[in-house]
């Protein structure tokens, strides 16, 4: 796979792991000392933000530096307990250059709710996602939230945290944030869908399978194909009139035999 790192200068990659918890805070992705953000340097050390900090008022000199072991080796204050996580990724994908982790409201009650996003029902998510699986719960702050990620993360570049939040994945931690938009944004819509379907009792609809391919052709997506979902109205009534059919033939043919 090749190595698509981002290559800004280390105060430019610091000044982006601030701004994107401002983002994260001001959109209400994060609340109180929620989430970590790491970014990894073309030296293999990983600037990461610290623990028991709000990243809405990160700023740059609270950073913290650690090498790929995990030992801190710069920085005043003490290096997010889930610096593991971001770590184990790096090892799993040399593409990565940065990892957000937060807890988008909607997307995270999917994930509480043990709900993936996985409808193929909006291009701009096949093409720059893919499907959003869910990993099981790993208990924070050790080695065990990491485990249950790792089968996925090495194919998709957002994953929701069963009853915790989203950890999506970048070539830089705006790539990565950007992500975590996306994601925040399709959760929505699809809550939406979902309750406006209910109030009409009909399936909602995703796009088919020559769409997806159609999409997937055009833009050279690389990522996991999401799923087709329920079918639209019209194909479920044609699939009922033919198991209507078919056990109309089955009882025909049982009348038959004991004539």
């Amino acid at each position: 796979m090749p190595d698509r790192r981002m290559r800004g200068t280390v105060h430019q990659i610091r000044l982006d792991v601030c701004e994107v918890g401002r983002r994260l805070y001001q959109l209400g992705f994060v609340a109180a000392n929620d989430g970590n953000i790491s970014a990894r340097l073309a030296d293999g050390r990983v600037v990461c933000t610290p623990t028991g900090v709000s990243k809405g008022f990160i700023t740059d000199d609270m950073l913290t530096v650690c090498d790929a072991e995990g030992r801190q080796v710069s920085g005043r204050m003490a290096i997010s307990s889930e610096i593991a996580m971001h770590l184990q990724i790096y090892r799993q994908r040399s593409d990565v250059g940065a990892v957000v982790h937060a807890h988008p409201p909607t997307a995270t009650g999917y994930a509480v709710s043990g709900l993936a996003l996985t409808a193929c029902v909006l291009p701009e998510v096949i093409v720059n996602l893919g499907r959003i699986p869910l990993a099981a719960y790993g208990t924070p702050g050790g080695d065990e939230i990491v485990e249950p990620i790792l089968p996925l993360i090495r194919d998709h570049d957002a994953v929701l945290m069963a009853n915790h939040g989203v950890v999506t994945v970048g070539r830089d931690p705006l790539d990565a944030h950007f992500k975590m938009e996306t994601v925040e944004h399709f959760a929505r819509i699809d809550l939406v869908a979902r309750q406006l379907r209910t109030l009409d009792r009909a399936p909602t609809p995703s796009l088919s399978t020559d769409q997806v391919a159609a999409l997937r052709e055009r833009f050279a997506v690389q990522q996991p194909a999401c799923d087709q979902g329920p079918p639209t109205t019209e194909t479920a009534m044609t699939d009922l009139e033919q198991l209507i059919e078919a056990v109309s033939r089955e009882v025909r043919r049982q009348l038959g035999r004991t004539e």
